[in-house]
């Protein structure tokens, strides 16, 4: 069992940048796959991106097209945390962003490949 406490959300203006972080509970979690998801009113919960635990020997990240070369997904698994580096925000960014975990070393960008979520954090850009 693991527990995932987001933090770092906020308003930011379009432009500007926000670090998102994941807090996660148990010893084991640096072999545990990891990801962000964001969700904003009135639509679906969407993949962001993704991570692999220490044990997989692919690439170890992944992102959706909307945020590529905008995001970075990184872990300190000494620190059991996941970050978010979320720069040249943009006003469509805006949604509650969820970490998320699984204990396999890749999940992918699959909601349902996840079963550990954190309770989200709120992430704003205005224009």
């Amino acid at each position: 069992q693991v527990q995932l406490v987001e933090s770092g959300g906020g308003l930011v203006q379009a432009g500007g940048s926000l670090r998102l972080s994941c807090a996660a509970s148990g010893r084991t979690f640096s072999s545990y796959a990891a990801g962000w998801f964001r969700q904003a009113p009135g639509k679906e919960r969407e993949f962001v991106a993704t991570i692999a635990g220490i044990n997989w020997s692919g690439v170890r990240t992944y992102y959706a097209d909307s945020v590529k070369g905008r995001f970075t997904i990184s872990r300190d698994n000494a620190k059991n945390t996941v970050f978010l580096q979320m720069n040249s925000l943009k006003p469509d960014d805006t949604a509650v962003y969820y970490c998320a975990a699984q204990p396999r070393p890749y999940v992918g960008s699959s909601a349902s490949g996840y079963d550990y979520w954190g309770q989200g954090t709120q992430v704003t850009v205005s224009s």
